[in-house]
């Protein structure tokens, strides 16, 4: 699903309430990035294991040099990144990878389906690949990608945090496209609510998604919501990919309550990381981005106006400016070293 329309116009902001301002995040030239195809269809993919860990990815070739990864967010996939991989394909080869129980890859060992569990199945990914990675997270992949960062700074080059799922307390019933998906995650009264849902067609579940994850829904191509309908009509068929969605989104929130705060972990991050938020998020909220961005040592703020959830989707674009500007940063050195003294 990736817009028909022209992507957002980038708008660099500042920190409120007296507090310093971080550096501006450079943008790359708009000339330099190749032309994007609306028509692109999803990058081929097929299975990998790494590290003891076996994934559905899907590969964009690139230069050599330090690879890319993107991982996608909570009832996402690999086919997140079309669009941005592509545009960023001139700079970096792109793995974009289905999390444990989404997309085509097969459920984790355990059985167990938590925020934790992923970032440990990313982590050895990545360490048997053995080598480092611009590490792109959407969403709760981009709190996975925050944890292995934090975890293995070796394995991150530098991190792009695109809507990263931080915690928030705070009720919303705007954060769900259909109230009852809050019912469907009750374990007895939820029974009814959860066979509804899994009767929708599945257009009406990729109508849904744009609806509460764009800035602007009427700028989803047609042949994008046709091409996120086919794939969720894939999943269904998949006995776990319900409970995938249901119980990972379930353990993120109850990690909001109890165990160590995400907040904490992004402290501990020593890697150049650059966070892009949308001001018309719903899922998490922009007044999140700036503490975010004060949380993790040396990070760099990009809002984008009229943007909703998945920027890399809505405005591809104007995110690829920013990561590749970050990766042009930390490639010659001019994108500030927080260190291990930082903050």
């Amino acid at each position: 699903m990736v817009p028909s329309a022209p992507a957002a116009h980038p708008l660099v902001t500042r920190r409120r309430s007296g507090r310093a301002a971080p550096p501006d995040a450079p943008l790359a030239d708009p000339s330099t990035l190749p032309e994007r195809d609306p028509h692109r269809p999803p990058w081929p993919g097929g299975e990998q294991t790494s590290g003891g860990v076996t994934l559905h990815v899907r590969e964009t070739p690139g230069p050599d040099g330090v690879p890319a990864v993107y991982v996608h967010g909570l009832s996402g996939s690999a086919t997140n990144w079309t669009d941005l991989a592509a545009l960023l394909s001139t700079r970096a080869a792109g793995t974009a990878v289905d999390l444990p129980g989404f997309g085509l890859s097969p459920p984790p060992a355990s059985g167990l389906y938590t925020p934790e569990v992923h970032a440990d199945a990313l982590l050895c990914f990545l360490a048997g690949r053995g080598r480092p990675v611009h590490l792109v997270g959407n969403s709760m992949g981009g709190a996975v990608a925050l944890a292995v960062a934090a975890r293995r700074p070796e394995l991150v080059r530098s991190l792009a945090l695109i809507s990263p799922a931080m915690p928030d307390r705070r009720p919303d019933p705007r954060r769900v496209s259909d109230p009852r998906m809050l019912l469907a995650l009750l374990p007895v009264v939820g029974r009814g609510a959860r066979a509804a849902l899994a009767a929708q067609s599945p257009r009406e579940r990729a109508e849904q998604v744009v609806r509460l994850c764009f800035g602007d829904p009427s700028i989803a191509a047609e042949h994008r919501l046709a091409e996120a309908a086919e794939e969720y009509a894939q999943r269904a068929r998949l006995p776990w990919a319900f409970d995938a969605a249901r119980l990972t989104g379930v353990a993120m929130v109850t990690g909001w309550l109890r165990g160590e705060s995400l907040w904490t972990v992004a402290g501990r991050v020593r890697v150049p990381t650059l966070v892009v938020w949308g001001d018309r998020d719903r899922l998490v909220s922009p007044r999140l981005a700036h503490r975010t961005t004060a949380a993790i040592p040396g990070s760099r703020l990009l809002m984008l106006p009229g943007v909703g959830h998945v920027a890399q989707i809505e405005a591809p674009e104007a995110v690829a400016r920013a990561v590749a500007g970050l990766w042009a940063a930390v490639a010659d050195g001019t994108w500030e070293d927080p260190g291990p003294q930082a903050r």
